[in-house]
């Protein structure tokens, strides 16, 4: 797949922060987290997380790739949704141990696998000393459901 190979981060803080070198500094579990906003509007659109293989992926094919922490796999964004996320711009943060992404979502427009354009589509508010949800009226842009259905087995 990918020849990309990132150097270990610099020990130097001044190379590490001014340094023209990308060294990502990935946490014990070999990930980064990723932000990722809409390159027109800036809305935030999703968090996620990358190996070094989904960051030299999404560098060489400027096609988002992440590393999904629940399936224990690679994941090209919008590879069953068809709502591809292209890369405009990344950016690293100063001792490059997070990415931000502005992207260009192909598609429906949709980031979030329950079909809305963001993942964050929920307020948090307190009442009673509790934590309460409340959607912010958003609306699936696609059948989610219908999206990502497993298709059944046959049983034998």
């Amino acid at each position: 797949m990918s020849a990309l190979e990132f150097p270990k981060a610099p020990s130097d803080k001044k190379v590490l922060e001014e340094g023209t070198v990308l060294s990502p500094r990935f946490d014990a579990g070999g990930l980064v987290t990723v932000v990722v906003t809409d390159a027109e509007d800036g809305m935030l659109l999703m968090v996620a997380h990358m190996n070094a293989k989904a960051l030299a992926l999404t560098l060489e094919t400027g096609i988002a790739h992440y590393w999904s922490r629940s399936r224990d796999a690679l994941w090209k964004k919008g590879e069953t949704s068809g709502n591809v996320q292209q890369v405009v711009e990344m950016l690293t943060d100063c001792d490059q141990d997070a990415i931000w992404l502005r992207v260009k979502v192909l598609g429906h427009e949709a980031t979030c696998h329950t079909g809305r354009r963001s993942c964050f589509y929920r307020t948090v508010g307190l009442s009673d000393g509790k934590g309460t949800l409340a959607n912010d009226g958003s609306k699936p842009l696609f059948d989610a459901e219908k999206t990502y259905r497993k298709p059944k087995t046959p049983s034998v």
